[in-house]
């Protein structure tokens, strides 16, 4: 027991000096996004032989590409933060917040780390925002958490099980009927036929990695937490963090009259709904069951949970600067993703990849590959159309199955999630820490997770 506990203090301070690293030397994450731009117009120059000229503009061509996503992300926090503002959802997270003894912190830690995962798991946009609302009542409720090493723990649906979930975007394309891979708009098809998510996501090796990459990444945040030092938050710095509920007072004129009638509530629930539920009956769930069907329930809930008109709108402002670093650094990240899909810079690495692959390689040499790539172009199913047509092929000839590459592409793209600032906006906005902050705790839980992958792999089958 001796040794064990000076393990876990091992762990746990070797993650606060990297993170005291880190603070020093990691900026906000938005530089570190202009940093990724200027790297990768250099290795578009470098590599891909492209001019500084085509390099920009391919850069500029490219800035707008991701403005659907970017919007439907920003709807998806807000809403969210107006159903967390509302009375139910508040006093629900506030109870589930109570569960971990607030002299016990790593019990915090715990219920976090779960809640991320299993959410993760059914969809990763709801894990997003989720978990991100989540940290302000676990906090309040449990004073003696260190906050970097929670946020660690609520990302860890995002950094581990999410790729390899029912809402994984590479496997689903694989999935979806006229895909570009599978109906291309010009040439040879890159598959020849769709791989149901039976022969992907559920196969027992998928399952089986899920769940020992989320165990471990769970012990590995537990053993981070201090046991002293700890950066804790005052009650000014978490009264800032909750939600405020958005009740307003009855206005007794006319016109707050009508700013307070629930009628203007439920027709916009029906509005919103009913194309919804049409879909679904008409076209089935899985071709309906989109982000924007994700955001349709979000809106409608916020609607439902707000209740009045006056509520939702005081709901809505107050939410929206959960959103306001998803708006800042979408259009710059989508510049980078026009480098690399406008330059032939995702060509050339994909072939440099894999020019040293053999067949009992391929799947670890893709597990880079793909880690690699999501450092620059954090948006899996548009990198998955960048780098499928040179992966698919290559695995083919090397006679590994499409299953084992879209699973090694998708662990890799899992993984240095914990290391890529992007997707921890919402709860950097929300906790209003920079990434720097928590770059040392999550750095040592990508690390754990890489090894692990490793291992796992050089044992996936290459006809999975």
């Amino acid at each position: 027991y001796t040794m064990f506990s000076a393990a876990i203090t091992l762990v746990g301070n070797a993650g606060s000096k990297l993170c005291h690293f880190t603070q020093r030397w990691v900026p906000d994450s938005w530089v570190v996004c202009m940093i990724l731009t200027v790297l990768a117009i250099l290795l578009a120059m470098v590599g891909a032989g492209a001019s500084l000229n085509e390099s920009v503009l391919a850069w500029g061509d490219g800035m707008w590409a991701l403005l659907e996503l970017a919007m439907q992300f920003s709807i998806a926090m807000i809403a969210a933060h107006a159903c967390v503002s509302s009375k139910p959802v508040f006093t629900l997270l506030d109870r589930l917040a109570t569960l971990p003894d607030k002299n016990r912190p790593v019990q915090a830690i715990v219920l976090t780390a779960l809640y991320s995962m299993i959410i993760a798991y059914f969809n990763w946009a709801l894990s997003v925002v989720a978990s991100a609302l989540f940290v302000p009542f676990v906090v309040r409720r449990n004073p003696k958490v260190d906050i970097r090493v929670l946020i660690a723990a609520a990302y860890l649906g995002l950094g581990t099980v999410w790729h390899g979930g029912l809402s994984g975007s590479a496997p689903l394309i694989l999935a979806t009927p006229g895909n570009p891979l599978i109906a291309p708009a010009t040439g040879e098809p890159i598959i020849d036929r769709l791989i149901p998510v039976t022969e992907s996501l559920f196969v027992p090796f998928n399952l089986i990695y899920l769940v020992v990459i989320g165990a471990v990444a769970l012990a590995t945040v537990v053993a981070l937490h201090p046991r002293s030092n700890r950066k804790t938050l005052s009650e000014d710095q978490v009264r800032q963090m909750m939600p405020s509920l958005a009740e307003t007072d009855a206005v007794g004129t006319p016109a707050g009259q009508m700013e307070s009638f629930r009628g203007w509530i439920f027709l916009a629930a029906i509005l919103i709904g009913y194309p919804l539920g049409y879909s679904i009956v008409t076209r089935g769930f899985g071709a309906t069951w989109t982000i924007n069907a994700y955001n349709a329930v979000f809106l409608v809930s916020a609607l439902l949970l707000q209740g009045r008109p006056s509520n939702l709108v005081r709901a809505f402002a107050n939410g929206s600067r959960a959103a306001s670093g998803v708006i800042l650094q979408f259009p710059f990240y989508a510049g980078i993703f026009g480098v690399i899909n406008n330059t032939g810079l995702g060509a050339w690495l994909g072939e440099l990849f894999v020019t040293f692959a053999t067949t009992e390689t391929f799947p670890l040499i893709v597990y880079f590959y793909s880690g690699f790539m999501n450092i620059f172009v954090p948006s899996a199913g548009s990198k998955w159309l960048i780098e499928a047509p040179y992966l698919l092929p290559a695995a083919k000839e090397l006679g590994v199955s499409a299953t084992t590459t879209v699973l090694a592409y998708a662990y890799g793209d899992s993984t240095t999630n914990l290391i890529q600032p992007f997707w921890a906006i919402p709860i950097l906005t929300v906790t209003r820490l920079k990434f720097g902050d928590v770059l040392g705790y999550t750095g040592i839980v990508a690390i754990v997770c890489l090894l692990v992958s490793v291992v796992a792999m050089l044992m996936i089958p290459a006809n999975l």
